[in-house]
């Protein structure tokens, strides 16, 4: 499949129902099976079975690769092979397609310029030295295998970055420091990781007819029980916009969808590919002194795959971000930028200082240009606290880090409180099977 910026200008009115059904498709919302983005048929690959499904589902769907080995991307070349495994399963609304771990096969179609992902790594004296764009591959195919068979499938390439995972830190026990909280965010209690090189693809499947197997459930009677989520359960959700410290306000609309099936009893209560919605309660904007962002939302809205809403409140419990992002989770779910490193303060103060020596040399000529008497001797004093002024200047406006959460973070969320769902079942179906 082509990718939107890939479809010709020929026929606007056709790309222009192509782009709205491609995010229409991403955001989960139920549609009438119509062709998505009428591109290659896969079905006839030698050697490779194109995956099929309703396309009354999700059909732009989130494929998280862990790469064999770190790839320097703007590297590659055209016809390049980069090779690695699912780091998830990965489902179309609740149905599951392919398992974690299998294999992945991906070649480089050719390369463009793509505009940098905003990040909270270093100050903005170094953003603005960097390029605003870079050299980015562009994968229009991979190949999954799994049980010993080749799937095909139409991909777009989001991002590369190595990955860590960032907690709440625990709520404090009165009277008692938890072993937990060492104000970094991070859960200490287990071994972390080392950060793996990992590459976040949207994908595309096709789709053509419904499965055998969906038909013979369908004819099958629905049976509809109530389940009742327990406060203090977990989801896993996909972030499906950008929010930030700095660019967010409070009110705006948070909007994820869920990763995996939540299960209760043997029962999908919360089918992979629901939507959550939420809004933004709280921004404080990175601040001068170096003073970093914070930002808090939470969410409060449940929509199943059928169009059933049921109101939530839940907050956010961990997040993936990029190895060199600093952030961090509070207990409540707020998200904190980390205060200027070592690092982050010699960048600055050496530019303050650069900053100081041309204010003194440039006051001195200045003076001496319009004094004929003055002399660097008698200038030296006032060019030196100008200097000062504006070293001073330069530091006091520097701002602290950003909050950055860019589209297709990974999160997990807390439900608040307990949350009552009507769960429809068919006979011969579980939670075990559900994702099949």
């Amino acid at each position: 499949m082509r990718s939107l910026t890939d479809l010709p200008t020929g026929n606007t009115k056709l790309r222009r129902n192509q782009t709205a059904f491609a995010i229409t498709a991403l955001l989960g919302c139920s549609t009438a099976p119509v062709p998505l983005l009428a591109a290659q048929d896969t079905s006839h690959a030698t050697g490779h079975e194109a995956v099929q499904f309703s396309g009354t589902h999700d059909s732009g769907l989130y494929v998280k690769v862990h790469l064999a080995q770190p790839l320097k991307m703007s590297k590659l070349k055209p016809g390049d092979a980069v090779e690695g495994t699912l780091a998830r399963d990965v489902y179309s609304a609740d149905q599951k397609l392919f398992d974690g771990g299998s294999g992945v096969r991906l070649t480089v179609d050719h390369l463009e310029r793509r505009r940098r992902i905003p990040n909270d790594h270093w100050p903005g004296v170094i953003k603005i030295f960097t390029p605003r764009h870079e050299n980015y591959p562009v994968f229009k195919t991979a190949t999954v295998t799994q049980s010993g068979r080749d799937h095909a499938m139409q991909v777009s390439m989001i991002t590369v970055s190595r990955m860590r995972d960032v907690h709440a830190l625990p709520k404090k026990i009165k009277g008692r420091k938890s072993s937990g909280d060492h104000g970094s965010g991070v859960v200490t209690s287990e071994p972390q990781k080392a950060p793996t090189p990992t590459m976040i693809l949207e994908a595309w499947l096709a789709d053509e007819a419904t499965s055998a197997r969906e038909d013979e459930q369908a004819a099958r009677p629905d049976v509809t029980d109530l389940e009742d989520l327990p406060a203090g359960a977990h989801c896993k959700i996909l972030l499906l916009g950008d929010v930030s410290a700095s660019k967010s306000k409070p009110g705006d609309v948070v909007r994820a969808r869920v990763l995996e099936p939540v299960i209760l009893n043997s029962k999908v209560v919360v089918p992979a590919g629901s939507l959550i919605d939420g809004k933004v309660v709280k921004e404080v904007p990175p601040k001068w002194l170096s003073r970093a962002g914070s930002l808090y939302f939470t969410f409060t809205g449940l929509t199943l795959p059928g169009g059933n809403q049921i109101p939530i409140t839940a907050s956010l419990s961990a997040a993936e971000l990029d190895e060199r992002s600093h952030t961090k989770i509070d207990s409540e779910g707020q998200l904190h930028g980390e205060r200027p490193g070592k690092l982050w303060m010699a960048i600055n103060l050496g530019v303050s200082a650069g900053i100081a020596k041309e204010a003194d040399d440039t006051f001195q000529l200045i003076i001496e240009a319009i004094v004929s008497t003055a002399t660097d001797a008698s200038t030296a004093g006032s060019a030196r606290i100008i200097a000062g002024c504006a070293s001073g200047i330069y530091m006091a406006t520097r701002k602290g880090r950003d909050v950055v959460l860019p589209r297709f973070t990974e999160m997990e969320i807390s439900f608040d409180r307990p949350v009552s769902v009507k769960v429809v079942t068919r006979p011969g179906t579980s939670g075990a099977d559900a994702g099949k």
